[in-house]
């Protein structure tokens, strides 16, 4: 039989694969909906049975005890996994659990479109049902990960997002100003770099990119990095901005500026500037009004409140937190990534010298 080697025949088959793999993703989706829905049902049943039944302690063990031996090539059915599908249950009926009913009528709907593992560490990590639906909402429209989705619960995510101050409501239309705003994070959690206590803004610039992943992700979903200290040309001068981004859901440019130092009046009039620029230079018809991000050592709030006042470009500032700092001359007397290899290296060519004509 001869290969078909036609154009037209080849590309039906590409159509034909993207087809099948878009119909395996929904039909994922759709076992695990089915499979959650089940779960949340036995978790209810199994409450009941509690409540209304003299059946003693052991009732969870001779469960899954008897559902394995029913279904043995089922493996959500472990003693383990059951008390969990009570325990997700339960969080999310809790006497004082009205909001559920109230605030969040599609809850059992949301929580079905998230994976089981993802629904396990939320509420293994939250303390309350609004913090829980935060993360499942944010799990659905991002698609973390299980380790993402532990990540941002431990960097408190919930209580940091929207919280920086920010001028974004007087200088930007709806629903735009409220995206703006939900994008910013006070404090963010840079707790992947690791500077001495006097580092320098050069510094600091250095350790985002070096770890530009862990960065992306902080900053959240939605930018994309397009450069740093970006030059950009007013008049005769030219001027450098510290790190430029794109965001794709706000359409418009985002401008970072990096400050080592406590928020001072005039890093809002300097950033101003800058924004006026980029949208005079380098800003589409289609996009949106750029807006700026001010990234702190510390602010006093009412300073900054004050500062954003008169400003005419949307903006927002916010602190950073880095968990570790090497003083100065501890740092200087710690070897480098560099030495460290080159001594392994060293200590590995020995070993070969050493065993060199030894049989083995």
């Amino acid at each position: 039989m001869s290969k078909i080697i036609d154009q037209q025949y080849v590309s039906w088959i590409a159509s034909l694969k993207h087809k099948f793999q878009q119909a395996q993703i929904k039909a994922a989706v759709q076992v695990n909906r089915a499979l959650l829905q089940f779960y949340w049902d036995l978790g209810a049943d199994i409450i009941e049975k509690q409540q209304d039944s003299v059946w003693g302690s052991g009732f969870l063990q001779q469960l899954s005890k008897d559902l394995r031996h029913e279904f043995p090539d089922v493996k959500g059915f472990s003693f383990e996994n059951i008390r969990q599908i009570r325990r997700w249950y339960a969080f999310y009926n809790a006497p004082d659990a009205n909001l559920v009913t109230t605030c969040h009528q599609n809850a059992k709907a949301l929580l079905t479109q998230i994976p089981w593992g993802q629904n396990r560490v939320i509420i293994s990590k939250c303390h309350t049902i609004p913090e829980a639906l935060f993360y499942v909402q944010a799990t659905i429209q991002n698609g973390w990960s299980r380790a993402v989705l532990t990540h941002q619960i431990e960097s408190q995510l919930f209580s940091r997002q929207g919280q920086a101050v920010s001028n974004f409501k007087s200088k930007l239309p709806k629903p735009q100003s409220d995206l703006a705003q939900q994008l910013l994070k006070d404090p963010y959690d840079f707790e992947f770099l690791t500077l001495t206590q006097d580092f320098k803004e050069k510094e600091l610039e250095r350790g985002l990119l070096k770890h530009i992943t862990q960065f992306l992700l902080e900053l959240g979903a939605g930018f994309a990095y397009i450069g740093k200290q970006v030059p950009i040309k007013v008049g005769a001068r030219e001027f450098f901005i510290d790190l430029l981004f794109y965001h794709i859901k706000l359409r418009c440019y985002v401008v970072v500026e990096l400050k080592a130092v406590e928020f001072e009046p005039e890093f809002a009039g300097k950033l101003n500037f800058y924004l006026n620029a980029v949208d005079a230079e380098l800003k589409h018809p289609l996009d949106a009004s750029s807006i700026g991000i001010l990234l702190c050592k510390s602010k006093d709030k009412t300073v900054v409140e004050y500062a954003l006042k008169n400003v005419d470009a949307p903006m927002g500032v916010s602190e950073y937190q880095i968990t570790q700092a090497l003083p100065e001359n501890i740092k200087s007397d710690l070897p480098s990534v560099e030495e460290i290899e080159a001594e392994l290296q060293a200590i590995d060519d020995e070993t070969v010298k050493a065993n060199d004509g030894v049989e083995v």
